[in-house]
């Protein structure tokens, strides 16, 4: 790859970040890291959470949350095909039934 085309290549990425506000929103939180007056122990995680990505315990909970509502879910299935199994079995003995 000639020197010229890896330029280009890297000028492309510059303006495609540029336009989707990824270069305004890192130096925001860039400048707000640099006047933070008591800074943090990892630079990283301000970053992470000034850009508005989860903490890992915030992650962590809501993995937790997702692992229960998906047994719940479960569950609740279910009980749905038990009571659709017992409607249809109802329905079938009623008309089964003769009439008065």
């Amino acid at each position: 790859m000639t020197p010229q085309a890896t330029e280009q290549k890297k000028e492309a990425f510059r303006k495609y970040l540029e336009s989707a506000g990824v270069i305004d929103s890192l130096t925001k939180v860039l400048v707000s890291l640099y006047e933070e007056p008591d800074k943090p122990a990892t630079a990283i995680d301000f970053l992470k959470a000034n850009l508005g990505g989860p903490t890992p315990a915030e992650y962590e909970a809501l993995e937790e949350e997702k692992n229960t509502l998906a047994a719940e879910l479960e569950a609740t299935k279910k009980e749905l095909a038990e009571t659709q199994a017992k409607l249809e079995a109802a329905e079938a003995a009623a008309a089964a039934a003769p009439a008065e």
